[in-house]
């Protein structure tokens, strides 16, 4: 069964370049794209990869140069925020930035369970918006 960090795994490496060289098996679910729901599934694991290579290990890219790992960070934030702003849901699009800022907030104060918890409630207001949207 494909998930969300495969479909993210195929589209980094047909974008090619470095960063194709740097993906790997998904090294787990892609639990935040669940929550996120039908549509949003990719992008929000995009995004949420792109904060793994600033603050962690990645899941889908594992760069061996730190630096590349924050360039492709960068990369895979602009990757989920275009998609977003495909769909036109800018509701999503501000919601998801609010995460990245209070995720890099609770990094700076040394709480990374209070990113995880900015990251988990970011998905599912994702998700209640795109259910929203849809009705």
């Amino acid at each position: 069964m494909s998930t969300a960090l495969d479909a993210l795994a195929a589209t980094v490496r047909a974008d090619g370049g470095l960063l194709a060289d740097t993906v790997t098996d998904p090294t787990e679910d892609a639990r935040l794209g669940e929550l996120a729901g039908a549509g949003y599934e990719e992008l929000v694991e995009a995004i949420y990869e792109g904060y793994l290579q600033h603050y962690g290990e990645g899941r889908v890219l594992r760069p061996a140069d730190p630096d590349l790992a924050l360039l492709a960070g960068d990369r895979l934030y602009a990757l989920g925020m275009a998609r977003l702003a495909e769909l036109g849901d800018l509701e999503a699009i501000d919601v998801l930035a609010g995460v990245i800022s209070r995720a890099a907030q609770a990094h700076a104060e040394g709480d990374p369970g209070a990113a995880r918890s900015a990251w988990e409630a970011g998905a599912r207001a994702v998700g209640r918006s795109a259910r929203q949207s849809a009705s």
